[in-house]
Order: structure tokens, then sequence, then C-alpha cells
């Protein structure tokens, strides 16, 4: 059973702009929140950014802030991730995510759903 599908990813030079989709299905759908990883080749999956579905407020990690920003779709389950002022460094793999409850929402554990990610190319 598909719970999440990540959209959007791509080849982009850097400065550019890029928008991820995500869609959830079944009981990702009535997540608590959704949140945004990355995973670099020989890196660690780290936190990006994640939305609250109760209130839409968001919260990003440091080296994105100002950059990115989370937002969701007027279709249930439906969250974005738009890209700005992108990097070379901000070249990953990107991961949708959902989370069922309340708690440590920058930590990739608490997330009970995963999409199978869509990959982003910065160049220089």
């Amino acid at each position: 059973q598909v719970q999440l599908v990540e959209s959007g990813g791509g080849l982009v030079q850097a400065g550019g702009s890029l928008r991820l989709s995500c869609v959830a299905s079944g009981r990702a759908a009535s997540a608590f929140a959704m949140g945004w990883f990355r995973q670099a080749p020989g890196k660690d999956r780290e936190f990006v950014g994640a939305i609250k579905v109760v209130d839409n407020s968001t919260l990003y990690a440091d080296s994105v802030k100002g950059r990115f920003a989370i937002s969701r779709g007027n279709a249930r389950g439906t969250v974005y991730l738009q890209m700005n002022s992108l990097k070379v460094e901000d070249t990953a793999v990107y991961y949708c995510a959902a989370a069922m409850r309340q708690v440590f929402l920058t930590m990739a554990r608490v997330y009970d759903f995963w999409g199978q990610g869509t990959q982003v190319t910065v160049s220089s």
C-alpha cells in the first residue's frame, strides 16, 4: 500500500528554484505533521523542514531557513517544498515523511511513513 509519493526533483543550476510535491494516501494522509528530509551520498539523512497539519506552523533546518518553504496543498495529504536560491550543497535525495505523533519533528526516527525519494541535483 503506497503511502507517500514525491515528485518534482531534477537538475537545476545554482541560484535556481525547484518545487517538490508529496502526496500522502491511506493512514499517512491523516498525519499530525509532514516533514522533508534529504540524504547526500556518504552522509546521514538530515532534517530539512516540517509542517504541522493542525495549524500549518513550520520549522526548518538552519541550512535552508530563508531559502526553502513548506506549504500544504488544498487536497488532503498534499505538501510542497519550495526551494529557492539553491546551492550545490543542496544536492541530495529528498524524502517526504509523515509523523502520526507530536514529538521531535526534527528527528527521522519519529516519522512513521516515508516516500521513495526524489533526486535533486544542483550544478555550479
